[in-house]
């Protein structure tokens, strides 16, 4: 069975679902899932796992993230998006400077209490916010708090009834791009939503030359040993302890904190063993690896 790490070029107009069913066919494995969802109307980096890679999928969902968007002034919708119902306008677009929007752009960085779009995956009562939304229900979602640590803006472009805004975010996962283009035409009186949005990266992950999900081959999957090296500490580990680990046996782990994911990889191939953590001076096995 194929593992590893896929990075792949999610295009528009299509789920997430939908590329893990298209790196299912080209890698002819049912064994595969990803780190965080896409929307449709978002493109860019998707990073799914295959075979023993959709366990250490768990040590990635919480990865920092960085998108690309272009944020519309003038009007609100239901969504917080353009694929929503547009809302009438609050106030005149046309009397938002430049310095006014980069001023209240200034307030939506560093840590945030941000609610989530209603039209969200987010569950609610065992069910998902948009399906209760889309059923006429009301949606009542609870703040919560998020790091967005770069939000610089870009080209401004005025037309005559709205303004479009391009946005350069870098933010903790969890954050609403959304919810982030509601709140900040709400913050200047005239309503706000997203317009496109796309992601560039996933912690150490980069949507820079990567491919379409169909064009996936098992080569071009990244190791799980070389994965596990950029998001977590990495513990070499030979002769006996090899063994012990594959075969799910504690080591002698001295010296580490406890509660610290650590990337067990065998010294001479560079292979993931196990993903470990210390336990009163020995390991405790969060996540093994199938042997191919």
């Amino acid at each position: 069975m194929p593992q590893g790490i896929a990075l792949v070029d999610k295009e528009l107009g299509v789920s997430s679902h939908h590329i893990v069913g298209k790196a299912r066919k080209a890698l002819d494995t049912r064994k595969v899932g990803h780190a965080g969802t896409l929307d449709p109307a978002a493109s860019g980096l998707l990073v799914l796992g295959v075979g023993s890679g959709t366990r250490l999928l768990t040590f990635l969902v919480g990865l920092g993230k960085t998108y690309r968007a272009t944020m519309r002034l003038g009007y609100s919708t239901n969504t917080d998006d353009a694929e929503g119902e547009s809302l009438p306008p609050t106030g005149d677009v046309s009397t938002c400077s430049d310095s006014d929007i980069a001023g209240a752009v200034e307030k939506f960085r560093g840590e945030i209490s941000q609610v989530p779009s209603t039209f969200s995956a987010i569950k609610v009562g065992g069910r998902r916010a948009y399906d209760l939304a889309r059923a006429g229900q009301e949606v009542e979602l609870k703040s919560r708090a998020v790091t967005i640590s770069t939000l610089e803006v870009g080209a401004i472009s005025r037309h005559r009834h709205h303004i479009d805004v391009e946005l350069l975010v870098e933010c903790s996962s969890g954050t609403y791009i959304r919810a982030l283009a509601r709140d900040i035409g709400a913050d200047l009186g005239v309503g706000g939503h997203l317009v496109a949005l796309r992601r560039d990266r996933v912690g150490p992950f980069d949507v820079a030359g990567t491919g379409k999900a169909e064009d996936l081959t098992v080569e071009n999957l990244m190791p799980l040993g070389q994965a596990a090296r950029l998001v977590m500490p990495a513990l070499e580990v030979s002769g006996s302890e090899v063994s012990d680990l594959r075969h799910g046996r504690a080591i002698a782990l001295e010296g580490h904190p406890t509660g610290v994911p650590l990337a067990a990889i065998e010294r001479d191939t560079g292979v993931l063993l196990a993903v470990i953590e210390a336990l009163a001076g020995r390991s405790r096995i969060l996540m093994g690896v199938a042997s191919n």
